[in-house]
């Protein structure tokens, strides 16, 4: 997995959520739809100086996952024993053995940048993934696939800017929304189809700010909002 294979997904992504070419650069869409997410720093890993990726944000000392487990070798992490006279010294014993494992990951391939994967693929630049695919950029999604720039969803697909909302499909800026199908920009909405900027709303579809919309004019408005979206300057 590689900056690469990422732009390759969320051109995808941004195909299937908004029907045209994504105009951006990976960077661009970093820079615009990323900034408050909590993604995985880089840090050093401090048995071999090299560059590796944490989510952790208190740890000051770390290690790779590989060099947690010591690359396949017989050493299970057992030290020799040493005198421990009191709790200062227990505490200093402890922050010299004490490196938090970066870039960890179970039962997963292909992943990137990443830190906290479970049972997922083809993830980069992301936190706490379980069970997903082609995660980029996103942080606690579960059960998902094809997600870019999201947090704390789950059972989403071809979704950006998705957060604590589950089951919704070609969407983009929904909040705390559930069953969501082709919309954008939606808040604590629910079983609603082709809408855009609405909130505490359900089962509806052509609504814009909550008023309703014959399809025409929706699908008018609505390509002036993808093109509005995807612009470098808004």
């Amino acid at each position: 997995m590689n900056e690469k294979v990422a732009k390759e997904i969320l051109d995808k992504i941004v195909k299937q959520v908004f029907g045209v070419d994504n105009p951006l650069t990976l960077k661009q869409m970093v820079e615009k739809f990323t900034f408050d997410l909590n993604l995985p720093s880089k840090v050093i890993d401090s048995t071999d100086g090299s560059e590796t990726w944490s989510s952790s944000s208190t740890a000051t000392k770390f290690t790779k996952m590989d060099n947690a487990r010591n690359n396949g070798n017989n050493f299970d992490g057992l030290y020799a024993t040493q005198p421990i006279k009191d709790m200062p010294d227990i505490l200093a014993k402890w922050q010299h053995i004490n490196l938090i494992t970066t870039e960890f990951a179970l039962d997963s391939i292909n992943y990137a940048e990443s830190d906290m994967v479970l049972e997922s693929e083809n993830v980069f630049h992301s936190t706490n993934i379980i069970r997903s695919k082609n995660v980029l950029f996103s942080d606690t999604i579960s059960n998902s696939e094809f997600v870019f720039a999201s947090y704390g969803s789950e059972q989403v697909t071809y979704c950006l800017r998705d957060e604590f909302s589950i089951r919704c499909t070609n969407s983009f800026g929904t909040t705390r929304s559930a069953d969501l199908t082709n919309c954008i920009m939606m808040h604590d909405c629910g079983d609603m189809q082709d809408s855009m900027f609405c909130s505490n709303m359900k089962g509806r579809r052509f609504c814009i700010a909550n008023m309703q919309f014959d399809e025409a004019e929706y699908r008018r408005l609505r390509e002036q909002v993808v093109g509005w979206i995807l612009s470098p300057g808004s």
